[in-house]
């Protein structure tokens, strides 16, 4: 045990290089040492690694890695966010013996595959995790995140976002795990995690439907999960007949026949909560790249779901990229296809604009959403809270990365504030404008009030705001629920299954946002936003 304590002090020693400038934070603190090696890009290397996260006591470079201790493999990951200066890192928890080693970390459920975003290109350091919120908050699936600072090898590297990496598994994209032999019946069906992105030959295969108005461009769709080096013929040739089955349908003349057309083929309240969180931040990579999409086995559920969402770092900002140098709000992300972009977009979104019904779907989920988790005091308040637990850190990050008032990364068509005050102001004020503009294309009135629940929501928190006592309402028998802090520590938990409706004590909760995950009868996970007053 004395070697162990030993090896593990001499490990993190290096720490000490900057201690003198780095007394505490009371945000998550994250040590990598890597034995010297550079980290490199493109394959990982073993190091080790300790998060620290005495909440609410405050976190010292000495103190012990009550959240974890032990080995990992690192690497460089992204692609343009890997040129910049503050590098992105792809990491994998591992055992003694270089395995994959589940562990939770932060309040996520356990796993192994984790990403730390770099924040050069987000000033604001919530543009990922906001996007990200906004998805579940629609009741969908997308990496849960946790704020953190970093040193590496002894070196601050400043504020970063630890980040669930999007794969199959129960706690994250919760479908079926293909293996090597399923390769005929229902499991061959499914699931898979494929996506528009940067492709190669051998990742990806090229769709037979070019978007409509546009027969010179072609469609290259990434395999995900299996992985492109994993997945069998058959697989292949599965999720190719899928995909060309569902555009077939999506472009043919019937495309709008409520049994026989496009809804037969795709979970459509999905692809609205995808558009709305596109649309809100006015992301052109939620179509040309990031652009993830799952399938599960038919026998559990036959239909594509959109998701999850991914890449925000452009998004929320007035880049000169295509027409989004426009300063007023206007524009729409998803006509993206208009511009000369690689990788080419789908034409999956603009013909289903064509159709009337899913238009005015798309307009009363917003407007429903616009009152509740798209307000924009909901929206300011969540902004708000990140900036007072960062307060400090961000000093130390911009101390690290003096790049106030420069224009880097993604390229800006206005303004550059010289303070973070500033910056936070600018996007507060980005999104004010934005949704000005969606208000004006999307908003309608709902005549049922604002408790419409959105298709297939199944269970209601009530009241909310809430003090001690808390009501919960479903259709089904919630067999567990998580109650998690807008950093993503778990802060209270209830592992007995009930009937609803019942009560739970939430007393000892401090005012603030949360958010609950409950478990459901059928397998689902259903998030809902907790405020405690």
């Amino acid at each position: 045990m004395k070697t162990i304590l030993f090896l593990t002090c001499l490990l993190f020693a290096s720490v000490i290089i900057e201690a003198q400038s780095f007394v505490s934070t009371n945000m998550p603190l994250v040590l990598i040492e890597t034995n010297g090696q550079a980290i490199p890009d493109g394959y990982k290397i073993s190091a080790k690694m300790k998060i620290i996260f005495n909440d609410p006591a405050l976190n010292t470079l000495t103190d012990s890695g009550n959240i974890y201790t032990g080995n990992i493999g690192i690497e460089i990951r992204g692609s343009y966010s890997a040129t910049l200066p503050q590098k992105p890192y792809g990491i994998e928890t591992r055992d003694a013996a270089g395995n994959n080693l589940n562990v939770p970390l932060l309040g996520m459920p356990a796993e192994n595959d984790w990403i730390l975003l770099a924040n050069y290109n987000d000033k604001s350091f919530v543009r990922n995790a906001l996007a990200f919120r906004m998805f579940r908050d629609c009741g969908n699936y997308a990496p849960r995140t946790a704020l953190c600072e970093v040193f590496i090898n002894g070196v601050y590297q400043g504020i970063y976002v630890l980040t669930e990496k999007i794969k199959t598994d129960k706690g994250r994209v919760n479908i079926d795990k293909l293996g090597i032999t399923d390769n005929a019946g229902d499991a061959l069906t499914g699931g898979y995690i494929f996506s528009v992105d940067y492709y190669t030959n051998t990742n990806s295969w090229a769709g037979s439907f070019p978007p409509v108005g546009y027969p010179d461009k072609n469609v290259y769709f990434v395999y995900n999960f299996p992985k492109p080096d994993e997945i069998t013929t058959q697989q292949k040739a599965y999720i190719n007949s899928y995909v060309y089955n569902f555009e077939s349908v999506l472009y043919g003349s019937d495309f709008k026949n409520p049994l026989t057309g496009y809804r037969s083929c795709i979970n459509v309240n999905s692809f609205i909560d995808y558009f709305i969180v596109g649309e809100v931040s006015r992301n052109v990579d939620a179509y040309k790249k990031s652009c993830f999409f799952n399938k599960n086995r038919n026998s559990i559920n036959s239909l594509l779901i959109a998701g999850p969402v991914w890449d925000f770092d452009w998004a929320w900002k007035n880049i000169p990229e295509c027409y989004f140098g426009v300063t007023d709000g206007s524009g729409w992300a998803y006509k993206v296809l208009q511009c000369n972009v690689w990788p080419t977009p789908t034409g999956w979104i603009p013909r289903l604009m064509e159709d009337p019904q899913f238009v005015a779907e798309l307009k009363v989920r917003y407007s429903t959403l616009r009152k509740t988790t798209l307000s924009n005091d909901y929206l300011m308040h969540y902004i708000d809270s990140v900036n007072t637990v960062i307060s400090a850190a961000e000093v130390r990050h911009f101390r690290k990365w003096p790049i106030l008032g420069q224009n880097v990364g993604a390229p800006e068509s206005d303004y550059i504030p010289t303070t973070f005050e500033g910056e936070t102001n600018k996007f507060k004020s980005w999104i004010s404008t934005r949704l000005a503009w969606l208000d004006k294309q999307l908003l309608v009135p709902l005549t049922t009030g604002p408790e419409i629940p959105s298709a297939g929501q199944v269970c209601r928190i009530f009241p909310n705001p809430a003090h001690d006592i808390l009501n919960i309402d479903s259709n089904m028998q919630v067999e567990s629920l998580q109650i998690y802090s807008y950093t993503g520590m778990l802060v209270q938990a209830d592992s007995k299954a009930r009937p609803a409706p019942f009560q739970l004590n939430i007393s000892g909760l401090i005012p603030g946002i949360y958010i609950m995950n409950l478990k459901l009868q059928d397998g689902r996970t259903i998030s809902r936003k907790l405020i405690i007053n």
